[in-house]
């Protein structure tokens, strides 16, 4: 099924689809993992420690986030180092300053119309 065209942009030669940027923020754990990560780069284990889950469950959740864009993870020997990518928070960002804009304009509106003087 493809997406509207709205919800898909392409960023950094990677389309990146804004429903799945949304679903990955709407987990609190993974909302606490792009924070961990805004600060620094994070070793899996690293990132589980605050979180009181399984590495599996990390794990989890960072392919998740990886998929809609907001994470990138490597693997240099036996350690998955973790951090945050800017496309996916980018999609979303945009996304909402969209929104915002076209609500500004139908406030703009409504106050121009509420502002006009009855005419009885």
């Amino acid at each position: 099924m493809n997406a509207p065209a709205e919800s898909v942009r392409r960023l950094s030669n990677k389309k990146i689809n804004i429903d799945r940027v949304f679903h990955a923020l709407g987990d609190p754990t993974r909302r606490a993992i792009v924070e961990q990560l805004s600060q620094r780069p994070l070793s899996v284990s690293m990132l589980a420690k605050p979180l009181a889950i399984t590495l599996a469950a990390v794990v989890q959740h960072l392919e998740i986030l990886e998929k809609s864009g907001l994470v990138h993870t490597e693997k240099v020997g036996r350690v998955r180092t973790c951090q945050i990518q800017s496309d996916g928070l980018s999609v979303a960002e945009q996304w909402i300053t969209d929104r915002r804009a076209l609500w500004e304009r139908r406030f703009d509106r409504l106050g121009e119309l509420l502002a006009e003087p009855d005419e009885k």
